[in-house]
């Protein structure tokens, strides 16, 4: 690595470590082989002809972690804040071209100004190869977004390209434009931490997969996710070790579903009692909390888990958690990652307020993310499945390889009461007529709920009870390990409804 001189105690003093710091908490000791340190910028304009920015304000190079290879820029604010110009772009595009080329993982740590203004239309080059290379390795090579500073304006898309976004609590901004513009502009006084702090974008905006109490954990966090994705397009993962304490986990599995079926769970106690002990990594926690994504092993083996959720909001999809649920889909389908998908489904949420923002849009892009995947796709439906939603949801319908259904599972285009206030309104609405109506309803349960007429159709593989669980979704991964699945008809790409 080049020898420069760094200003660390500029970040200490903001509560942050510096561009070289972060490199060495991330990667394994001394593994960091630093690029283009000699790089200088070309701009003369407004005084920069006399100014001296030190490897153009990122340090961009590659390194190991947890002895593997992995290509890593940081920007240094302590550099002209962090400012991107022409060359320090081209740096960044650079080091990813060369990352899709070795098939290693790129992971960029943000601290940045935004674009260095006195470049002009060269700064704005500087991000549109950035970008144009964002696009090239996704899909190719995993891309991590580490925002450790403010990330304005253009500086916020690369990031917006890449597969996960991780931030720290009150060091972490991410805005199309700052205060001081939006006060300009609309005249609004706010904060920056109002506008675009890490809690707005893990809870309300989506755009964060996690926030982190401090950059430690943060690293340390990423270095755990490593662990489970492949490193580059066609890499086949090896198993790991692992625990699971089948006896305690089938006593528990038995236990979860509550007695009455309006009854909120957290689906994350199945997906503990079917996954490898603490093995589930959770992604996006804070936000749609109506369904759960991450990454777990079984027998050592990485799986993508969707969830629905019934503790958050009853499990229904609205257009938050169906963006949640599409994109992950489509990540675990890009690396050929084996999806297992959790069902407790009322459906889709309704009322204005959903359909104003555009259910049927963010609703189709799960149909669309589900049907498009061709990996190993193994469905649980543990209770509820009503009407689209549970098509949505890795139905039989839409590829799933297996579909098992518990004993109790109701599968159905609405639940019972819902059907009878259609089929029976003048009966539910008189008093004289309730053991009539309580009849339909256990008629409607016995003949068409019950998971069994599913099975009889074939649209259900097997009802299993829940202490089989693991063992059935361990062995269909096990038999789709080498699945290979024809390709679609003739066509470029298809259009999803973004």
């Amino acid at each position: 690595m080049a020898t420069h001189t760094y200003d660390l105690e500029k970040q200490h003093a903001k509560g942050k470590l510096h561009a070289i710091e972060r490199i060495g908490k991330l990667c394994d000791k001394d593994s960091f082989c630093e690029l283009y340190s000699a790089a200088h910028h070309q701009c003369t304009a407004f005084g920069m002809d006399k100014k001296e920015i030190p490897y153009d304000g990122v340090i961009t190079g590659f390194g190991t972690i947890n002895g593997r290879t992995v290509a890593v820029y940081a920007q240094d604010f302590t550099v002209q804040g962090g400012s991107l110009g022409k060359v320090h772009g081209q740096k960044i595009a650079e080091l990813i071209s060369k990352a899709i080329e070795a098939r290693c993982p790129v992971i960029g740590i943000n601290d940045s100004g935004g674009a260095r203004i006195q470049e002009g239309v060269d700064a704005l080059c500087g991000y549109g190869d950035l970008f144009y290379q964002n696009v090239r390795a996704s899909g190719s090579v995993p891309q991590i977004s580490i925002i450790a500073g403010p990330c304005a304006g253009g500086a916020v898309y690369s990031p917006g390209i890449t597969d996960f976004i991780f931030a720290v609590d009150k060091i972490s901004q991410l805005f199309i434009t700052g205060p001081k513009v939006v006060k300009s502009v609309m005249f609004m006084d706010i904060t920056a931490e109002e506008l675009g702090g890490v809690a707005i974008h893990s809870q309300k905006s989506g755009v964060a997969h996690y926030r982190f109490d401090d950059e430690d954990s943060c690293y340390e966090s990423v270095r755990r996710l490593l662990d489970y994705i492949p490193h580059s397009y066609g890499e086949k993962p090896q198993a790991r070790k692992f625990k699971f304490d089948a006896h305690k986990k089938a006593k528990a599995i038995g236990s979860i579903l509550p007695e009455k079926s309006m009854q909120a769970y957290d689906m994350r106690q199945v997906i503990s009692c079917v996954t490898d002990d603490d093995s589930f990594y959770e992604l996006m926690p804070e936000f749609a909390p109506m369904a759960v994504v991450g990454f777990a092993t079984i027998e050592g083996k990485t799986v993508g888990i969707v969830a629905n959720n019934p503790a958050g909001i009853g499990g229904f999809l609205n257009c938050d958690s169906s963006d949640k649920i599409a994109r992950f889909v489509r990540y675990c389908d890009s690396f050929d990652i084996p999806l297992v998908t959790f069902v407790d489904v009322p459906g889709f949420i309704p009322g204005p307020e959903e359909e104003q923002k555009g259910i049927i849009r963010h609703g189709a892009k799960v149909i669309y993310a589900y049907s498009e995947a061709t990996v190993p796709k193994v469905t649980v439906i543990t209770r509820k499945a009503y009407g689209g939603a549970y098509i949505a949801m890795c139905s039989k319908h839409l590829g799933a390889d297996f579909v098992y259904a518990w004993p109790k599972a109701e599968i159905a285009v609405m639940g019972a009461e819902g059907a009878l206030e259609i089929l029976y309104a003048k009966q539910m609405k008189d008093p004289a007529q309730a053991q009539f109506v309580a009849e339909k309803s256990d008629e409607y349960r016995r003949t068409v709920m019950t998971p069994l007429v599913a099975a009889q159709h074939n649209y259900v593989t097997e009802i299993i009870e829940p202490e089989e669980t693991r063992a059935r979704v361990a062995r269909s991964l096990a038999f789709l390990a080498d699945k290979q699945q024809s390709t679609a008809p003739a066509k470029k790409h298809g259009n999803i409804p973004l």
